[in-house]
């Protein structure tokens, strides 16, 4: 058996007040890894009075596995605006950069209670099964180039913890970095439908997909000459940051779609919006490419 004792830490600052300026970190950077709630409030607000508390007391409750952003929005307007934001209180819940879920006008307590718990629920538990410190083991293997001995690893995981959802995204990536992607792809279909919409599944899922692309890129110097001669060429420019990304130019990828999304944002369904999102998934939410390349695009969504 694999064992490991060790205790998860709840956050430190799971509530605290925010501002138009640090949204973009007490919000869209900090919800890639825990929810957040925003409370959209005024200090003249007599629900505000109410609500307030009763969100606060059930983020406590939820001992880390959420954080609570409060606004006040006589001081600050521009993001409450950018919500459209027309009455208070309003709640809006963010993961993983995106608004998933809110609510106008107070509710009782125990409505509250069960938004809260829903909301955390989109992060996971937390807790630690006892086999962590063997994931983070595997994990090293990974990042040191022993994704045989990596995926050996996840996979005798798997065998006591048959629905590890951290185990499975692992044995895919081992299989990606073999060059296996139908095995890897054949692994991630295999896994259980409780964790299926897992965030560490999707990422994999994501990390697929953009392999397959890969295998497709054309040369990027020849897709780099071509939006060169045509900047409105926004096929091109698509393509060249596929290339880009499967050159390993990640932080090169994420320029040429933020300057199509700049172009044109709803050209072809929105694709460079989505493909954006695809390369952020695919990635440590941690990444500094990815932290700055969701604030510029949050920032442009929002102008």
């Amino acid at each position: 058996m694999l064992e490991l004792d060790a205790s998860p830490q709840a956050p430190a600052d799971l509530i605290k007040d925010g501002t138009d300026a640090s949204f973009a970190a007490d919000v869209i950077e900090a919800s890639q890894t825990v929810p957040v709630i925003v409370d959209f409030w005024a200090p003249w607000c007599g629900p505000c009075k109410t609500l307030g508390p009763a969100i606060e007391a059930a983020v406590t409750k939820a001992k880390g596995r959420v954080k609570l952003v409060k606004i006040d929005v006589d001081a600050n307007q521009a993001y409450a605006g950018q919500l459209q934001v027309q009455s208070i209180p309003t709640v809006y819940a963010f993961f993983q950069g995106r608004p998933v879920d809110g609510f106008q006008g107070a509710l009782p307590p125990s409505q509250i209670d069960a938004f809260v718990e829903k909301i955390a629920a989109l992060g996971g538990e937390g807790a630690d099964d006892g086999l962590t410190a063997a994931i983070e083991a595997a994990d090293q293997m990974l990042a040191e180039g022993a994704a045989t001995d990596a995926a050996e690893t996840f996979a005798a995981i798997l065998q006591e913890d048959p629905s590890n959802a951290a185990a499975y995204a692992g044995l895919v990536r081992a299989y990606l970095a073999l060059d296996d992607v139908d095995q890897a792809e054949a692994i991630l279909n295999g896994a259980p439908a409780e964790i299926s919409t897992d965030p560490l599944l999707e990422a994999v899922h994501a990390q697929i997909t953009l392999a397959r692309e890969a295998a497709n890129a054309g040369p990027v110097a020849e897709l780099q000459a071509s939006v060169a001669a045509e900047p409105d060429n926004h096929q091109a420019r698509l393509d060249l940051a596929i290339a880009l990304h499967a050159n390993g130019q990640v932080e090169e990828a994420v320029a040429e779609l933020l300057e199509l999304f700049r172009r044109d944002r709803e050209w072809n369904d929105g694709a460079a919006k989505a493909q954006l999102f695809k390369i952020f998934d695919a990635h440590d939410a941690k990444d500094p490419v990815v932290l700055q390349g969701r604030r510029k695009l949050s920032s442009m969504i929002f102008a």
